[in-house]
């Protein structure tokens, strides 16, 4: 997959892979991601969640999603379009967040047939003409202009294809629900309180609780917040050099041990049990990885 392309930390790179440097490894990307899958199955799951890749699988992938691959054939091919947050937050200021809300909880789409399949391959496969034309003084902001029209194109096709029920939540209890739901994915490494959450929701921790009981019909808030933190935990324990003492300051815990005991009540060992048995010392070598200081 163009590692030394990769590692020039340039704000677009298109291409092709099998992705197999995330096969079974966690990775979050600091990088939005736009792929198309051309042939071949995969399991990829994103987030807390897994999805069946096939042939033609659209997947939208927005900057901190966080992925794992598995079970890929061996004739797996995606085609790629890989962007910057910043590039990401020009191309689409102006559209709500429900709607990128709807996107990380629906990222995969494969059309069925008769439905248009050529959007993102055509996106794609287009933007490599620009992307290996170095010497055009407006590469980027064609990337930029490709990748606005792929997502406005996208919102209207959400719009008119779903209802704002689906969007939004069927009623005031669901969107709340959602809003929680990326409160926490965008907040949990730092806020593990649920009446943080509650607050920015200007509801009360019970209401929160009820509601969080009532859509998923078991578990609590607190559950989430600790899976979410656990995905996030596993992530910097696999894929960062950062001591267990690093960890537990970046992720606001008191203090190392009190962030072994955290891990260890939800995984069963500890920090450093976890990092040795999965052998994740070599992490920074995922040449995509490399895009994360774009």
């Amino acid at each position: 997959m163009n590692t030394h392309i990769a590692s020039q930390k340039e704000p677009f790179i298109i291409g092709s892979s099998n992705l197999m440097e995330y096969e079974n490894k966690l990775t979050k990307l600091n990088f939005g991601m736009l792929m198309f899958c051309e042939k071949g199955e995969a399991t990829i799951t994103i987030d807390l969640n897994e999805y069946h890749i096939v042939q033609n699988t659209n997947i939208i992938l927005i900057p901190g999603s966080i992925i794992t691959i598995k079970n890929a054939t061996p004739d797996f091919k995606i085609v790629y379009f890989i962007f910057s947050t910043d590039m990401f937050r020009t191309a689409c200021f102006r559209l709500e967040p429900a709607f990128f809300q709807f996107i990380s909880e629906n990222p995969c789409y494969t059309p069925k047939q008769g439905d248009e399949l050529k959007p993102l391959k055509n996106l794609i496969k287009g933007g490599e003409a620009i992307y290996n034309d170095r010497e055009n003084k407006f590469r980027e902001d064609i990337a930029q202009s490709l990748l606005q029209i792929f997502i406005w194109d996208t919102y209207d096709k959400v719009q008119r294809l779903f209802t704002p029920e689906q969007i939004n939540g069927s009623n005031r209890k669901e969107e709340l629900f959602k809003k929680f739901i990326g409160l926490v994915h965008h907040n949990c490494t730092q806020q593990r309180d649920v009446a943080w959450y509650a607050n920015e929701l200007c509801i009360s921790s019970r209401y929160l609780a009820s509601i969080v009981r009532e859509i998923t019909k078991q578990g609590t808030a607190k559950d989430i917040i600790d899976k979410f933190i656990i995905l996030e935990l596993r992530v910097a324990l696999q894929t960062t050099n950062l001591s267990i003492k690093e960890i537990a300051d970046q992720f606001n815990f008191p203090d190392q041990s009190f962030l072994g005991r955290y891990f260890k009540k939800h995984m069963g060992m500890s920090p450093k049990e976890f990092r040795q048995q999965k052998d994740y010392s070599q992490k920074n070598e995922i040449s995509l990885c490399n895009l994360s200081k774009l």
